[in-house]
């Protein structure tokens, strides 16, 4: 390979007027990524060429801030398209190598000498801010999986608190399944949420497919019935199960004092559509 020296060319100047050198020697480090480039830019809209040479002018112009910011960008746009982290690594790593050789072809073809101390800071500096680039990248594609993740999580919670309006003034709750202390957290917020803009006066809460509660869930529980109360709305609850009653019981436990109890579902329903 030739190269275009220019004693007056920084090492950033060396590798732009080099460019096509520079990524012919980048995509045979990078054999498994070169083949997927067109891939990588027809998912996700990132040219890994031009990003390569941004992180590198950012590398050797020492432009810690910008490398940063680059990092964060590329992390949040590799987790959005869920592109491969292995060619992520391996591409990062070439850039590296390619780096290092064009390092030399510079000090070689302007005939600097480096002494053993020069060399070492030198080394040091680049490979610290390389290294940065990643761990920047990979906190930042981490943070973004992790904020979707609980994003959806989230979602399915709310989903899984269905009130459903049956009159202008009554709603009914059906729980079904583990109601533990996150999951009555989100029913908290659902219920208080909706009792205000639906303008409910009476939450039918029915339990008769939730077979237990953890004794700190019916704590929760019997906080989420006294904020319904406050907001001004009557809680009727149904179904209770009898594992459920006898552990309530046991504990000296009841849900009367914020909430009435009825026996089911169905007569419940049938009472109030009858007096509305």
């Amino acid at each position: 390979m030739e190269y275009m020296p220019d004693e007056e060319l920084g090492l950033t100047d060396f590798i732009i007027k080099n460019r096509q050198t520079f990524e012919q020697t980048l995509l045979k480090e990078a054999v498994n990524v070169a083949s997927k480039i067109t891939d990588i830019l027809n998912t996700g809209n990132i040219d890994l060429l031009k990003n390569a040479e941004k992180l590198v002018i950012y590398i050797t112009g020492n432009q810690e801030d910008n490398l940063i910011a680059f990092a964060k960008q590329e992390g949040v746009a590799w987790a959005q398209h869920s592109l491969t982290l292995s060619f992520k690594l391996e591409w990062v790593q070439a850039i590296r190598r390619t780096l290092w050789h064009f390092m030399y072809q510079f000090d070689q073809v302007n005939g600097n000498d480096l002494n053993r101390e020069e060399f070492f800071s030198k080394e040091k500096r680049i490979n610290d801010l390389v290294d940065k680039f990643l761990n920047t990248f990979f906190i930042s594609y981490s943070n973004y999986k992790d904020e979707l993740i609980n994003s959806q999580r989230k979602l399915v919670e709310h989903l899984s608190v269905p009130i459903i309006p049956i009159s202008p003034t009554v709603a009914v709750l059906p729980l079904i399944g583990l109601v533990d202390s996150y999951r009555m957290q989100t029913i908290e917020e659902k219920v208080l949420m909706d009792i205000a803009n639906l303008k409910v006066q009476r939450l039918i809460m029915d339990l008769s497919g939730v077979a237990d509660m953890e004794m700190d869930v019916i704590d929760l529980f019997q906080k989420v019935l006294k904020g319904i109360s406050m907001m001004g709305c009557k809680a009727t609850i149904t179904g209770l199960r009898p594992e459920l009653v006898r552990k309530m019981v046991h504990s000296g436990i009841a849900f009367n004092k914020h909430s009435e109890t009825r026996g089911t579902l169905q007569e419940t329903l049938r009472n109030h559509l009858i007096v509305g």
